[in-house]
């Protein structure tokens, strides 16, 4: 049997490779570490040497076994002749990684000899598609073909994959669940849905019966007795929007963003995080992370990156970085991450990890900071960039923020490609960094349009006459208080975070779009309108930032005594709906008339 060796880099990097091994740097003697049962050597390239006979077809045999390490003397580097604390390289990788395993280190190094360190991307997923809850109702059958006809990506949630099939052909993308059912919301059906429109409804149809088509209750203008159908209102309006924003909470994203790391009270949250210094390459930085309960922002608890950076050992870099998150975060539903910290005046840089592997290509971006001022920094996502141990990799696929597996801060004498950071001093540094979260970009647009009802205010509203509002309104007991859950839904996506729209159409009809429109707030108007005008409203509210946050009602001119019609030939053309939402206001619900006392007469 040959006489083979394992390389582990003892000296640090070259500027060209800061983040990486480099076998250029020699070490002034060959220092000994002392293995139990074998030894340990540093050569005059700058590696070291494990020395021990084996087979190589009896690797992973070998490398199974235990081994305690004795340390005989720190390992010296030429240069400035600084030690090199093996014990603190070797603890960090036990805070990262777990107990040594021999067996992973030595097929780690095997990989990264051989390059596979830098992996082809696996496919990519469908993104940004819309997901219509209801797809094969009134309303959002209709928003399903205004969607398909401006060439937005859909998938449907339905109850009926028959039904649904048969409406929409065999290549609409479709999950088939039940949001009154929470166990039949499965995660991955909500992957790569960034924005949804909910036109789900409780059944109302005629007590004396309909046809198989419904045709009674779509015509929406001759009135029948009503009762409900099916599940109750608070099983659909109430607890099944709970259970459908719960299940795109985190795809669609939150206003405030999603917090990685901050406090709660004096107690941080997140991952844990640990010191990643250029000891792992031969240095003797030295960083470490803590946290203060006041030496914050105006006295606020704060995380503290703090060390000593030094250039010894061709060295110049410390950093903290997360215990990989399991399982990996998405974070496709936002646009960055937004930093509150206080500025030293140097550059730093944050990497974003999209594997759990220990060496592998990192998403960077770098970020300077103002001495002694507490700022926000918001980092796009679209600035992190491939680099693997300091150089950009040109092939590497783009960022992808629905796999992020670990966060790290940096210090670095090192930009990219050889490159310096203009900032760097090497010597003690101090970076308090209070909160870590993902942010949406302004302007907002909806994310979540969901389509209720006008009237959901007034059952219990002050000194209104009941007799001259709607049939919903008179009979809201009668029918199970369809109006009181459609409202207390509605409540639940206004607290959710989600970036929403609230459409609350007047009596629904199968008559074509086209017709003029009124647009409201306050609950007050009746009428009726289209349901296809209704589609159109909801898939334009998604793109308007005009439209977020706003709950609404509209209606058309047309009296309910009129038909209304157009000239299949010659149709009128799609309003501008933006002219619209120009008009609302964020706040109003009609819910502030419910604390109002009624007038004395």
């Amino acid at each position: 049997m040959a006489c083979s060796a394992i390389s582990l880099p003892c000296a640090t990097y070259g500027h060209k490779q800061p983040q990486g091994f480099s076998s250029s740097y020699a070490h002034k003697t060959c220092s000994k570490i002392t293995f139990h049962q074998k030894e340990v050597f540093s050569d005059s390239k700058g590696f070291l040497q494990f020395k021990h006979r084996f087979s190589p077809f009896h690797t992973k045999r070998y490398f199974s076994r235990s081994y305690s390490f004795k340390f005989s003397k720190q390992i010296v580097a030429l240069g400035d002749k600084q030690p090199w604390d093996i014990g603190r390289f070797f603890r960090t990788l036990y805070f990262f990684n777990g107990p040594p395993s021999p067996a992973k280190l030595f097929e780690s190094i095997i990989a990264q000899l051989s390059g596979s360190a830098i992996q082809s991307p696996p496919p990519k997923q469908k993104m940004n598609l819309v997901l219509v809850a209801g797809a094969t109702g009134g309303v959002g059958r209709r928003a399903v073909d205004v969607l398909r006809r401006k060439g937005i990506p859909v998938r449907i949630l339905v109850r009926n994959a028959d039904k649904a099939r048969s409406m929409f052909g065999p290549d609409i993308e479709m999950v088939v669940g039940d949001i009154t059912r929470q166990d039949t919301l499965l995660p991955e059906y909500f992957h790569g849905v960034k924005k949804v429109i909910n036109a789900v409804s409780v059944i109302v149809g005629p007590k004396e019966g309909d046809t198989p088509e419904r045709e009674k209750y779509k015509q929406g203008i001759k009135f029948f007795e009503p009762e409900i159908k099916g599940d109750s209102p608070e099983k659909v309006e109430y607890i099944g929007m709970k259970n459908l924003i719960e299940a795109v909470r985190e795809n669609a994203g939150l206003r405030d963003g999603k917090v990685l790391f901050g406090f709660q009270g004096n107690t941080p949250i997140g991952p844990a995080w640990g010191a990643l210094d250029d000891v792992v390459m031969g240095g003797v930085s030295e960083s470490s992370v803590q946290f203060s309960a006041v030496d914050g922002e105006d006295g606020r608890p704060t995380g503290l990156f703090k060390g000593y950076v030094s250039t010894a050992n061709n060295g110049g870099f410390a950093s903290i970085r997360t215990k990989n998150f399991s399982p990996l975060l998405d974070l496709s539903a936002y646009d960055g991450l937004e930093l509150r910290l206080k500025g030293d005046g140097h550059r730093y840089k944050l990497i974003i990890r999209t594997t759990t592997d220990w060496d592998a290509v990192g998403y960077t971006t770098s970020f300077d900071t103002t001495k002694e001022q507490w700022q926000t920094v918001c980092l796009p996502f679209s600035s992190f960039i491939p680099v693997f141990r300091a150089r950009t990799v040109t092939n590497a696929a783009p960022f992808d923020p629905s796999k992020v597996a670990s966060l790290q801060l940096m210090y670095s004498k090192f930009e990219y490609d050889g490159r310096l950071n203009p900032s760097f001093e090497p010597g003690a540094f101090e970076l308090p960094f209070s909160s870590i979260k993902t942010y949406l970009k302004e302007p907002l647009t909806p994310r979540f349009v969901h389509v209720g009802s006008a009237g959901v205010t007034r059952p219990e509203r002050p000194g209104l006459d009941l007799s001259k509002q709607p049939p919903a309104v008179r009979l809201n007991k009668e029918l199970g208080d369809i109006l009181t859950f459609k409202l207390k839904g509605e409540d639940l996506l206004r607290d959710s975070g989600i970036p929403y729209t609230i459409v609350r159409p007047c009596a629904l009809t199968e008559e074509p779009a086209g017709a003029e429109l009124i647009f409201d707030q306050g609950d007050n108007i009746t009428g009726k309108i289209s349901r296809e005008e209704v589609a159109r409203i909801c898939v334009a509210a998604l793109e308007s930032p005009y439209a977020c946050d706003t709950t609404f009602e509209v209606k058309s001119v047309v009296p309910f005594s009129e038909p209304f019609t157009i000239d299949p030939n010659n149709p009128p053309p799609e309003k501008d709906y933006e002219v619209f939402f120009r008009s609302l206001k964020k706040g109003i619900t009609g819910k502030e008339a419910l604390d109002r006392s009624p007038v004395a007469v």
